[in-house]
């Protein structure tokens, strides 16, 4: 029987560009996409993606923090994160990662990447302290808007409705919003999504649910996609 994988707040914890190409489908971008990453907390894919020509702005909350803060911050994290995949680790798949130990270290490189880039993505407006629904973007801004591991993943901390706010203002901010994954801290496919895609639907805009080359969470290899018609 699987343990129990509990997180009582939102946490930070960072992915990298393998990660967010695999999560999101993004093998075949174009070198002038402008992409807006959503709740991505200490993730290097901002870093890395600058460092290969590409443009990136990353809104999160933590961004108000300094770096030594929001590095105690995922220290912190790191500590619950291990615990609960110890706890619960027949609920994962670990073909990416290889072992608890191996993701460990993915997590803190991505995080030292990330802290590495901080000041300078600060000063280059690359992190911006904002969060969803309230994201302070021009309409149509972006051409991508990607959010992982928050909308879905904490399915009981946001309800639908809140998350059908939080991918409209994706949208408002952009062309097409990616979100991964859809199942929840159980591991169990979010109550939401499909009242989520239902009330976009009403609002005028389309989904589609595509299976992505990643799986971490047993079953969780899809991400949601909304675009304009």
């Amino acid at each position: 029987m699987a343990g129990e994988f509990k997180l009582e707040d939102v946490l930070p914890w960072g992915r990298n560009r393998a990660e967010y190409q695999a999560f999101f489908d993004l093998g075949n971008l174009a070198s002038d996409v402008k992409m807006l990453d959503c709740a991505s907390g200490p993730s290097s894919f901002n870093a890395e993606m600058t460092a290969s020509g590409y443009q990136v702005v990353s809104a999160d909350p933590i961004y108000q923090f300094s770096a030594d803060d929001i590095a105690g911050r995922v220290q912190h994290t790191r500590t619950k994160m291990l615990a609960g995949l110890r706890a619960a680790q027949d609920r994962f798949v670990f073909t990416w990662h290889k072992s608890i130990e191996r993701h460990d270290e993915i997590r803190m490189a991505a995080m030292h990447r990330f802290l590495g880039d901080f000041e300078a993505g600060k000063d280059e407006a690359r992190y911006e302290a904002a969060a969803l629904p309230n994201l302070p973007f021009a309409d149509g801004a972006f051409d991508i808007a990607l959010c992982s591991h928050f909308l879905f993943l904490y399915s009981n901390h946001l309800d639908a409705t809140e998350h059908t706010a939080c991918i409209e203002e994706m949208m408002r901010a952009s062309t097409e919003a990616r979100i991964f994954p859809l199942l929840d801290l159980d591991g169990k496919s979010s109550r939401h999504v499909d009242p989520v895609r239902r009330a976009l639907e009403k609002r005028g805009f389309e989904s589609a649910l595509q299976r992505v080359n990643y799986e971490f969470q047993k079953g969780g290899h899809t991400m949601l996609r909304v675009m304009k018609p």
